[in-house]
């Protein structure tokens, strides 16, 4: 038997016998082989075809190798690597050159590599009795590099794997570079990170390339993985090596914990490095290996930050079946935390499991190319692609929203019980603990935009506990990604619903000093008042206000919501000519057509739609309430003559009787396609429809005429106005292209009430529990007096008595 190559790393300054420490031979190419005659005979065919640079004395140089001694048909050579070490090689003759590469390979010096001697390459398939080597000469390795303009990418990465390989045997002398695997790593992103920057010295492309930003740090790392520098540490780190640490800080590099311990453009294309180190861990350590669990959380973030991958991941299909496993483990996790009896999922699983499903989803509906939920024989058990991704990702969100279900009714349980033995719900913070239910919901209803019947179950599931879904919302904190649940207002009550739309309002600031400060000289009340806001700009409004008045020593809630409620006043009075109350609500404003009179009235208008968007944003009820066409516009929603009847009850009331009349009654009224207007005191005449005033109105054409009428009146006439106005509102806004969808969440109702308050009847249970003492008890005899006092008022007074309190 011919003697297994041996390596081993040597101080190349100083030569000395390396001790025969054999590694296991390539499981593609064993490097043992048979001695004797039987060497001989295959030393001599493979001879026959060899290119070697002795092919003519081939045959007798192996029978000559045959004929003697045992331990002299061993070779003994030295290579020298592309990382500048020394390699000491134990070779039999009867081995060839392809084996020592692939041996070379094996130990993480990368794949397409070549050995030169005496500056020629040698033939792969020569053996070493072939090529009459000296014993204890030097061969030098060398790495093809056809397909890469980064040699020092190559050399780098290449010398990072040969360290790690090194380590792990613990053959000899470790090298010094284990120690500083790390910081090697470190070096590696940073030339990724500089190349990207053009500024590498090694790898700069042909004078005048243009290349894509991005695109060599893709290299890089891709370099990285063919020089198998990641299996190299993986199997440094598993391994019982002392040196396994060193292993674990150069993986954690990749794993980016800290923001700013990665560059960002080569942070946002680690995906596949990441992806490598999942694999090898999952095939070779299992689930329960933190750093695997720890390079999986690290995977799904960069995914979805929506890198720019590399052509093996840029195929939704192909990036969804690489990624799924992981994602099923992701799953996993959450359901396990859910089955518990406190049903709390860390933040930490909850962030991997929702960053590998928004992945998906953004994947999926690429696949699907936008075009809506997908037919439901796709993934059906039936269906012919039941065993691909999209049946297993169904799998997967039917098998998180049956969770989730129990996880309601259980919820809904506890409820019911609080409420009976109690009498009053559980406490806002321990509903918002469980706020990571309603995250789950989110995810499941993005997924619902795949798969139509994860939608139609997911809303059986919120129709069927509506209880605990109200009280999740109500005490939810601000989350901009819960906007969904806006197409399911008609299950939620008005609390949690008025929630909603505080998270689309600003939150202000604590910090004083960033509040948009104002002093008000209330003799100059509106005027001074414009001034500040209407001059402001949006974010200094949107940080909020502090205000006081001139020669006044109050500041505070207090003063703000008064000044709210005098600048409402004042702005929706008559006399401003800006507003006009309703006939029969005269707390319920719309808009005056007759405004423009006021040369500034559009600015005002802006003023007044910030002023209502703050009033929203800091909770206080100015008790005036908008109608229903100056809703409805800023809705987006049509009017129609339905919603005019508390503006103007006797147009509504006229076309109510047009629309009854029979055709000679509407004859008579010799009505056209026009009506009458007031523009600075003139009357005109304005078409409803071009040619308007020669269009009569008839029994065929009446519903036309009165969808016209209510348009321009309610709509075309004041279009300048009403436009001024909802700007003014949406600057307030925290993303003003979401305007729709906050009035979307709410009915008029709901507006009244945040802007007017409640019709109903006065808490005292609610008020006495909200109220604090200084230097008085809750019991004393002057506090229980005081609150029989109160008890005794009229509606109107306890409110008066509430506002001044507050």
């Amino acid at each position: 038997m011919s003697a297994a190559l041996t390596w081993l790393r040597r101080n190349p300054k100083r030569r000395r016998d390396p001790p025969d420490h054999a590694l296991p031979p390539s499981s593609k190419q064993p490097l043992m082989s048979c001695a004797g005659a039987d060497a001989a005979e295959s030393s001599s065919s493979a001879s026959a075809s060899s290119s070697g640079p002795d092919g003519a004395s081939a045959a007798a140089a192996a029978a000559a190798a045959a004929s003697l001694p045992s331990w002299l048909r061993e070779a003994h050579f030295f290579v020298r690597a592309t990382d500048s070490k020394t390699i000491a090689i134990h070779a039999g003759w009867d081995d060839t050159v392809a084996a020592v590469l692939d041996h070379l390979g094996a130990c993480g010096y990368g794949r397409d590599l070549r050995l030169l001697y005496a500056g020629r390459q040698l033939a792969p398939e020569s053996t070493i009795a072939e090529l009459h080597l000296p014993q204890d000469c030097t061969l030098h390795l060398a790495a093809r590099l056809r397909s890469t303009q980064h040699p020092h990418a190559w050399q780098l990465a290449a010398h990072i794997a040969a360290t790690a390989v090194g380590a792990e045997s613990g053959a000899g002398t470790v090298p010094a570079a284990a120690f500083s695997l790390d910081e090697l790593v470190k070096e590696f992103i940073l030339c990724a990170h500089r190349a990207n920057l053009g500024l590498s010295r090694h790898d700069r492309g042909a004078p005048g390339e243009d290349r894509a930003t991005g695109d060599q740090a893709a290299e890089y790392l891709d370099i990285f993985l063919q020089a198998r520098a990641a299996l190299a540490l993986v199997r440094l780190y598993l391994s019982k090596s002392p040196f396994r640490s060193y292993a674990e800080r150069a993986i954690k590099c990749f794993i980016a914990t800290d923001p700013s311990s990665l560059p960002m453009d080569v942070l946002v294309l680690t995906a596949p490095v990441l992806l490598e180190f999942c694999r090898l861990f999952s095939l070779a350590a299992g689930k329960n290996e933190l750093l695997y669990r720890s390079c999986r959380r690290s995977l799904a973030s960069v995914l979805s930050t929506r890198p720019r991958l590399p052509p093996s991941m840029n195929s939704p299909t192909r990036l969804i079946e690489q990624i799924l496993p992981f994602a099923r483990e992701a799953v996993d996790l959450v359901i396990e935390d859910l089955a518990s009896p406190a049903m709390m999922v860390p933040s930490i699983d909850l962030d991997e499991f929702s960053n590998f499903f928004k992945v998906m989803c953004q994947q999926a509906r690429h696949w699907i190319s936008g075009e809506g939920p997908m037919p439901r024989n796709m993934y059906s058990r039936e269906s012919e692609h039941g065993n691909t991704w999209i049946w297993r990702f169904h799998n997967m969100s039917m098998d998180m929203l049956k969770r989730l279900d129990e996880c309601l009714k259980k919820l809904e349980m506890d409820l019911s019980l609080s409420s009976e033995s109690t009498g009053v719900m559980e406490s806002q913070t321990i509903w918002a603990a469980r706020s990571h239910i309603l995250v789950l919901l989110t995810e499941l209803n993005f997924i619902s935009a795949i798969y139509e019947d994860v939608g139609h179950n997911l809303q059986l599931v919120l129709m069927a506990h509506r209880a605990p879904l109200n009280a999740l919302v109500r005490c939810s904190k601000r989350n901009e990604r819960l906007h969904w649940l806006v197409k399911h207002k008609n299950l939620l009550c008005f609390e949690a619903r008025r929630n909603l739309v505080f998270m689309m309002l600003p939150e202000g600031k604590d910090d004083f000093g960033e509040l948009h400060e104002m002093l008000i000289d209330r003799s100059h009340l509106l005027d001074e008042s414009f001034n500040y806001i209407a001059q402001a700009k949006h974010s200094e409004l949107r940080g909020g206000l502090f205000m006081e008045f001139k020669n006044e020593e109050a500041t505070g809630p207090g003063v703000l919501r008064e000044w709210f409620c005098l600048v409402c006043q004042a702005l929706f009075s008559p006399k401003q000519v800006l507003f006009s109350p309703c006939p029969e609500d005269k707390r319920r404003f719309y808009l005056n057509e007759t405004s423009a009179v006021d040369p500034l009235h559009l600015k005002y208008f802006t003023f007044a739609g910030r002023i209502i968007g703050l009033a929203l944003m800091h909770k206080v009820q100015v008790g005036i309430v908008l109608d229903r066409t100056l809703f409805l516009h800023l809705a987006g929603r049509s009017i129609t003559l339905e919603d005019i009847s508390v503006a103007d009850p006797v147009k509504y009331a006229s076309c109510k009787r047009i629309l009854e009349m029979n055709a000679a009654e509407i004859d008579d009224l010799y009505l056209t396609f026009s009506r009458g207007a007031h523009e600075l005191g003139t009357r005109e005449i304005v078409d409803l429809c071009p040619g308007g005033q020669e269009i009569s109105v008839n029994i065929s054409n009446r519903e036309r005429y009165i969808d016209l009428l209510v348009k321009n009146t309610f709509v075309d006439s004041i279009s300048a106005q009403l436009t001024h106005f909802t700007q003014g509102f949406t600057d307030i806004l925290v993303k003003p292209e979401r305007r729709k969808e906050f009035f979307e969440c709410l009915d008029l109702e709901d507006l009244d009430r945040l802007l007017g308050g409640s019709n109903d009847t006065i808490n005292m249970q609610d008020w006495k529990s909200h109220t604090q003492y200084n230097g008085y008890k809750e019991k004393d005899r002057l506090i229980t007096w005081f609150w029989k006092a109160v008890e005794r008022m009229p509606i109107e007074q306890q409110r008066q008595l509430l506002f001044f309190w507050t």
